[in-house]
């Protein structure tokens, strides 16, 4: 009653004993293509942690470079632009990661945000009432008055431009993750269960638990059961491809690095085009808004702080190193695993599964 391992010779099988070797071969299938993945999968979410590690240390020294320029240069409004400022980084880091915002959203928002402050604390310095109301008032005019000029304009653009590529490789390694894990699970048909009984497990019926297949048959049969992850080959060469482009495009002199780090010289001259259009503005803004409260004397400035530019540009550098040091090695890896699944059934095969020193083989219908 033998399905699969009939022979003309006495045999030791029965047919539960082939179901067993059926489920058995799928086992081992599934086992070894987790073990070819290992180091490719390991490497791909080595890389998503060291690259978002990186990223967001350069997000830290780019928010801390913005933070301190306020406290540096505007004192009056710095405490309050502190919660503004930390939004915008951690929407910039939120998009980056994937998330359905956009740099154009969170940037507009950020300046939305600022002109209130820009407004009472810089251009009217003597402003005691900003209600709520007011407040809002003030964030809806932004949008129509314009007060940062080009400068808010040129800096959605460059963020946008230069953050895209790293967002998009992000999730281009997430895809990786996700095929792995695909082929990973694919099921056996029929067909090939039966053919890797016969290969593995039906000399055992004769009783010839050493021998092993012969290498062209371990091949042809081992590329019949992988013809679908096989076809896997040109999209992943594609996908390599993809990479190599993301990370150069991403290690580029106008890459994201370069752009966050040119946050806080785009703010600083956002902020003085404000200042210097202050009395426009400050007219447009009374038609509109309604003329606040003011409080009448002379008006305490606080002490200006130096920057620590040295330092902080240091840390920049040293951020944009390591991601650019990271990408490499990384980008260097996937290279050479271009060929990973047109070369699938050979790894299978390779090994302990065929016989290499030998005279003798099994060839699926006996020894030879």
């Amino acid at each position: 009653d033998l399905q699969i391992c009939q022979h003309r010779a006495p045999t030791c099988c029965t047919k539960k004993m082939e179901e067993s070797y059926q489920a058995a071969v799928r086992r081992e299938r599934t086992q070894n293509i987790q073990a070819l993945n290992f180091e490719l999968k390991y490497m791909i979410v080595g890389h998503i942690t060291a690259f978002q590690e990186a990223f967001e240390s350069l997000l830290r020294v780019a928010e801390n470079r913005t933070s301190s320029l306020f406290e540096a240069a505007y004192r009056p409004m710095a405490k309050e632009a502190a919660e503004p400022v930390k939004e915008l980084f951690t929407d910039l880091s939120l998009y980056i990661l994937g998330a359905e915002t956009t740099v154009e959203s969170a940037v507009w928002r950020f300046f939305d945000s600022l002109f209130p402050l820009v407004y009472s604390r810089l251009i009217n310095p003597g402003i005691t009432d900003l209600s709520e109301d007011y407040t809002e008032c003030l964030r809806l005019t932004r949008q129509d008055i314009n007060p940062f000029g080009r400068y808010s304009k040129n800096l959605v653009t460059e963020l946008s431009k230069s953050l895209w590529t790293s967002r998009l490789l992000s999730q281009a390694l997430s895809l990786g993750i996700e095929v792995i894990n695909t082929t990973e699970h694919a099921a056996l048909t029929k067909e090939c269960s039966r053919a890797l009984v016969r290969m593995q497990y039906c000399p055992h019926c004769q009783g010839l638990t050493l021998i092993r297949p012969c290498a062209g048959y371990c091949l042809n049969v081992m590329r019949g059961c992988l013809a679908s992850v096989a076809e896997l080959d040109a999209p992943w060469r594609d996908f390599i491809g993809t990479l190599e482009y993301l990370a150069g495009a991403a290690g580029a002199a106008h890459g994201p690095e370069a752009a966050l780090a040119g946050i806080r010289n785009a703010l600083n001259d956002a902020v003085l085009h404000a200042q210097l259009n202050g009395p426009q503005l400050s007219a447009t803004v009374d038609k509109v808004c309604g003329q606040p409260k003011r409080q009448e004397g002379n008006l305490s400035s606080d002490t200006i702080v130096p920057v620590k530019e040295v330092t902080e540009t240091q840390m920049l550098v040293m951020a944009h190193t390591s991601l650019n040091s990271k990408r490499r090695e990384f980008i260097n890896y996937m290279k050479r695993s271009r060929t990973f699944y047109a070369s699938i059934a050979e790894r299978l095969c390779d090994g302990d599964l065929v016989m290499r020193d030998s005279s003798t083989c099994w060839n699926g219908e006996d020894v030879v």
